[in-house]
């Protein structure tokens, strides 16, 4: 096989005309650069170059290992700069995975700024079920509130970005509707509800709080869409619980009330790829999720 590097010294050696021009410029002596061409003939079986004058001339074979010389220095030169602008933070691309309901107000301000700060960088961004992806650099998902390892394990890091509080979604004619201060959430529990998750850390949360409050939720209408919810229960079919930023767009015929005692919060992070944390543009759309 060919030596790249030896190849080059043959590209300086035909530039200049002479094995002593090219060893002044590369910093070698005459017999170092000597050297090379003769182990790069014996690997070319070849010989690729002749005595010209004082100096030498390329063969036809050296003539044709000096333009492939040139056309891989351009490409290792310009492979270094690619990697340099990726090191940097200033090329390349993102696989981030999101949950529906985080896109809205979380995703979209976030991707706009990251964009913004990192035009050459391209973010492959699709939506998926909310578990980890570990094919993935970043996806967001929901964990239990409060804690917990910081690996998710498949070579993952877990990064809190935020509390996402439930609120009591109400049908506009119920008692509690007009009340100001916050509902307490066993004050719902001989409701009929409408459930608003699937089975998950979202229901967990939901599940638990009814449970520390003295009660297990009467499931009357299941779903799992947020917006199919605030339907039913705009028609009377029940109560329901429903994220914060589930809630962007509200029904005009529900009511929407704080929840204590407990109020329950889903608690949304970022799965990150440890090998993609030495990315600064994975760590730039990070801290940019932080601060949205």
């Amino acid at each position: 096989m060919l030596d790249v590097r030896r190849m080059q010294v043959l590209r300086a050696v035909v530039a200049s005309g002479s094995v002593t021009a090219a060893a002044a410029n590369l910093g070698y002596t005459p017999s170092a650069v000597s050297q090379q061409i003769g182990v790069l003939e014996k690997e070319a079986g070849i010989a690729l170059l002749e005595r010209f004058g004082r100096g030498v001339r390329p063969t036809a074979a050296g003539r044709l290992l000096t333009e492939h010389a040139a056309v891989i220095g351009r490409q290792v030169a310009e492979a270094e700069t690619a990697l340099a602008d990726l090191r940097a933070g200033r090329t390349g691309q993102i696989s981030v995975r999101y949950f529906a309901t985080a896109g809205a107000d979380l995703v979209a301000p976030a991707l706009a700024r990251f964009r913004t700060e990192h035009p050459g960088v391209r973010v492959d961004l699709r939506i998926a079920d909310g578990a980890p992806d570990p094919e993935a650099d970043l996806t967001l998902v929901v964990r239990p509130r409060g804690g917990g390892p910081d690996s998710a394990g498949d070579g993952l890091r877990l990064v809190h970005l935020l509390d996402d509080p439930y609120r009591a979604v109400l049908p506009k004619g119920h008692p509690l509707a007009d009340r100001r201060t916050a509902v307490d959430l066993a004050e719902l529990a001989a409701e009929p509800w409408v459930g608003s998750e699937r089975p998950g850390p979202c229901l967990d949360a939901v599940l638990e709080a009814c449970a520390a409050a003295g009660f297990a939720p009467d499931i009357a209408v299941e779903c799992e869409e947020y917006a199919t919810a605030q339907g039913f229960v705009a028609a009377g079919l029940g109560v329901s619980l429903i994220p914060l930023m589930g809630l962007g767009s509200r029904h005009p015929n529900v009511a929407v009330r704080k929840v204590r005692g407990p109020e329950p919060v889903r608690s949304i992070h970022a799965a990150v790829r440890e090998s993609s944390l030495s990315l600064p543009a994975v760590r730039g759309l990070l801290a940019t999720l932080q601060e949205v």
